[in-house]
């Protein structure tokens, strides 16, 4: 009889190893994306007001939308859908300041009209105040009541 390692024993292994890295690969994968990505409709009504109107189906957040009156945008009745699933997607107004999507649903901030808003899975940050997710409701932002930009480290010269 021989002690020493068969072929069989390695291939066996070696099978056994490699189920054993797609399933934790996968499931890994599974954690991070179960709760899907946030999803933003940005409106224009007809007479040119925007607002923002977002929704997580997952964690049951629909209908919470971000009124801006007193502000204006040259189109009318616009929607636009953007679902925040990869990092970089371009949003028809404001700008995309971070976006943490490793873990969806993530965390997103954005500029928009001079307001911050910041969206995570617990609560939401208007303009450093924050709101908790109650579907279906409405938040109104004054066009007098905007914040400075934010404060940035500073930047190396170069």
């Amino acid at each position: 009889m021989s002690s020493g390692i068969r072929a069989k024993s390695l291939l066996a292994l070696a099978v056994l190893l490699v189920g054993f890295y797609f399933a934790a690969f996968y499931g890994i994968e599974y954690s991070k994306h179960r709760n899907g990505p946030w999803e933003m409709s940005f409106t224009v009504d007809g007479e040119g007001n925007p607002s923002v109107v977002i929704y997580e189906p997952k964690l049951s957040i629909s209908s919470v939308e971000i009124l801006f009156p007193g502000e204006h945008d040259a189109r009318t009745n616009f929607v636009e859908r953007v679902t925040f699933d990869l990092p970089q997607r371009p949003i028809p107004f404001g700008k995309v300041i971070y976006e943490d999507l490793t873990s969806l649903p993530g965390v997103i901030s954005l500029e928009l009209f001079g307001h911050y808003l910041e969206v995570f899975p617990r609560a939401f940050v208007i303009d450093k105040k924050e709101y908790p997710w109650k579907s279906e409701s409405t938040v109104e932002l004054s066009i007098t009541n905007k914040p400075g930009p934010p404060k940035l480290p500073p930047q190396k010269r170069e």
